[in-house]
């Protein structure tokens, strides 16, 4: 599906998140991706962005960029800041895209960080698209991989949209909680989006999965309130021992809805809506990796040293105009 087309899915609910993507493999000191892995480590920096428009058209204007401040493997983490960071982009985007804003942040307060292209479905350029299962296993190879290089003994995951509930499957189902302390979903479809009824009327179609695999891809069908992907993911409790867990949502997410699925219900999370926070910020799901706000809530449940971001006033519906404009130029 053509970019063009992918944005108008999305502004009708069928697509969680937008970006952009390539194909060329970087490398770091630890060699190539593990067997069976297909991801990619950006290490050509960006600039810093501040609207998630401008980062998706740099992305396209150059490819498998990196977010400013990540993947640098000489970084060591330092008793102030002990967890490197690996950044997990949402569907359909690639890491500068999504990251470009708080990648710096980090790197600035002294965390490593670092952060991959996972998930192509062979579609050249594009990422988090094939199947949910294969990426967590992408992201868990790339954690041992910053684990080893940065000889820390734990991780914390930062996860947006698609890729949150990526990195909730690494930690849940593949074992990650032996390797990660801290895990962070921005905009996370923990029990999927229904999307102002779309999935609810697919449902009544004959294999809507396949339906919406076929006008987007396999991830976004397994991103559907009530898929087998997330009731198998959720089942039994939806965190595990030794894990902090924190969500950070708005109440105007315009892909998952309702904005309750956005919350964990089992124990070890915190839920942070931005509204709760902040009630004049109606920024929603495209937003909020370049919100200020969110950004710093972020960056707080990262390190609770770090100060309380200040509320402001975001209009609804900011940034959506400005991705469907660059997305179809």
């Amino acid at each position: 599906m053509g970019r063009a087309m992918r944005m108008v899915a999305a502004t009708v609910g069928f697509v969680l998140a937008v970006g952009a993507g390539s194909t060329t493999a970087a490398a770091d000191p630890l060699g190539s991706a593990a067997a069976g892995s297909s991801y990619v480590v950006p290490v050509e920096p960006g600039p810093v962005q501040t609207r998630h428009a401008a980062a998706l058209q740099y992305a396209e204007e150059h490819p498998d960029s990196a977010p400013p401040g990540a993947n640098d493997f000489a970084c060591r983490p330092t008793p102030a800041h002990p967890d490197p960071v690996v950044l997990v982009h949402g569907s359909d985007s690639d890491a500068y895209t999504d990251w470009s804003a708080l990648s710096p942040m980090l790197a600035e307060r002294g965390v490593c960080v670092f952060a991959l292209n996972y998930g192509s479905d062979g579609t050249p350029g594009k990422y988090a698209r094939g199947d949910m299962a294969r990426s967590a296993g992408e992201v868990g190879d790339f954690v041992d991989r910053v684990r080893a290089s940065t000889r820390a003994a734990k991780v914390d995951l930062v996860g947006y949209s698609q890729g949150a509930t990526v990195a909730r499957y690494y930690v849940n189902r593949l074992g990650g909680n032996a390797a990660v302390d801290r895990w962070v979903g921005v905009a996370s479809p923990t029990y999927g989006g229904n999307m102002y009824g779309i999935v609810t009327l697919l449902k009544l179609l004959p294999r809507p999965d396949r339906i919406v695999e076929w006008l987007t891809s396999e991830a976004i069908s397994q991103q559907m309130q009530g898929s087998p992907f997330l009731a198998a993911l959720n089942a039994g409790g939806d965190t595990v021992p030794g894990v902090g867990y924190t969500t950070i949502g708005s109440r105007y997410d315009e892909m998952i809805q309702p904005h309750t699925n956005i919350a964990l219900r089992d124990p070890g999370a915190t839920n942070l809506l931005i509204q709760d926070l902040c009630a004049e910020n109606r920024g929603g799901h495209f937003n909020m990796v370049y919100d200020p706000f969110a950004l710093g809530l972020v960056v707080r449940a990262l390190d609770p040293t770090a100060p309380a971001p200040q509320c402001r006033p975001v209009p609804l519906g900011t940034g959506i105009l400005d991705m469907i404009v660059v997305s179809n130029s």
